[in-house]
């Protein structure tokens, strides 16, 4: 009876059990917590990477020609993260938050650059007008009758894409004011965000302030107006 020749016990039940199915089990909300812990640090970056991944696959479907309901269901996944934390951030934002941040020059610049947009926009108006009467009239090939199904079918093409530049233009205007409010920092350590928003949950709070960036918004915006733009312009070429 040597204490050098004793053989280690062996493993109990107990510690048999403690790499089984329900240790692994046990370590999934470990691996959980540690991806919303990292979401919760790198917001922008995890919504960088969501619109990447939705981008690559926006481009394989456009090869593998997928049909309509598909894309659209794309794009709205596409800008979902960035749209969704913008519209509770903007909508927690009084109207005259920054108002009385804005400079007397701002003021009157801002309106200048309306008005001129409000002018090339109606003058862009006249010309597509004109050219679009004037494709009626050679598509119809002079019969009175085909004249107002043409036109309603130029138009029903034309609707999307006067839809997407007006939602191009509140994406720009939206991440403008982002930008004012919370600055182009991937998680600001101060903003001006009101503080009653979600602010019994901080770290939420913090996510929603992250996704809703200006650079991401604007990114994933002007995408999904664009690739709708092409969509609609296919659909044009088609009725024309």
């Amino acid at each position: 009876m040597h204490a050098g020749n004793e053989s280690p016990a062996p493993a109990g039940p107990a510690e048999a059990r403690a790499d089984g199915p329900a240790s692994r089990r046990r370590d999934s909300p470990g691996r959980a917590s540690a991806i919303g812990g990292s979401i919760t640090r790198h917001p922008l970056l995890w919504g960088s990477a969501w619109a990447a991944l939705l981008g690559a696959v926006i481009v394989l479907a456009a090869f593998l020609d997928w049909p309509t309901w598909a894309w659209a269901l794309l794009l709205v996944l596409l800008v979902a993260p960035s749209l969704v934390a913008t519209i509770v951030v903007l909508r927690a934002t009084p109207r005259d938050h920054l108002a009385h941040r804005e400079s007397v020059f701002g003021h009157f610049f801002a309106r200048y650059l309306t008005l001129v947009l409000a002018f090339v926009a109606w003058s862009g108006s006249v010309v597509l007008g004109a050219a679009i009467s004037t494709s009626i009239q050679l598509a119809a090939d002079g019969k009175e009758d085909e004249l107002t199904g043409i036109g309603f079918e130029v138009l029903a093409a034309l609707t999307p894409v006067a839809a997407g530049v007006l939602w191009a233009a509140l994406i720009v205007r939206c991440s403008w004011f982002l930008a004012r409010l919370r600055g182009w920092g991937g998680v600001p350590a101060a903003t001006e965000v009101p503080v009653s928003l979600l602010e019994g949950r901080p770290r939420l709070r913090r996510i929603v302030i992250g996704l809703a960036h200006p650079g991401l918004l604007l990114a994933t915006g002007l995408a999904s107006v664009l690739l709708a733009m092409l969509a609609a312009e296919v659909e044009f070429g088609l009725v024309v």
